[in-house]
């Protein structure tokens, strides 16, 4: 689990990381990052949003766990915001949602660096 100063919790930084963040999408995750506000920025900050097309509440927070459980081990080259938004194949498909999610968190924030 994500230590509570790694999560993203407000509504307005979730807006705010869609809005001025660039984006990667994969089949099953689609992923945005915002070069942090905070100053001096500390820890990229991590939220997560699983609608309920993705399934009912038991399959969502099982997408939600594999998704903490996932991004815990991904490489962060510079503090920033970082919203991961399942999409339905997610609980479809769970085998490929680790290279799916890899594979854009790794180019989300090399378009954040350009």
């Amino acid at each position: 689990m994500l230590p509570r100063s790694r999560r993203l919790r407000r509504s307005g930084d979730f807006t705010a990381t869609f809005r001025q963040g660039v984006r990667a999408g994969t089949p099953s995750v689609v992923v945005h990052v915002a070069v942090s506000t905070q100053n001096p920025p500390e820890e990229t900050r991590v939220g997560f949003v699983v609608s309920k097309a993705v399934g009912n509440a038991v399959t969502r927070n099982r997408v939600k766990r594999r998704l903490r459980h996932l991004v815990g081990g991904l490489p962060v080259p510079f503090a920033a915001d970082v919203v991961v938004r399942a999409l339905p194949s997610a609980a479809m498909e769970p085998e490929r949602l680790s290279g799916d999610l890899e594979s854009a968190w790794k180019r989300a924030f090399t378009r954040a660096t350009c």
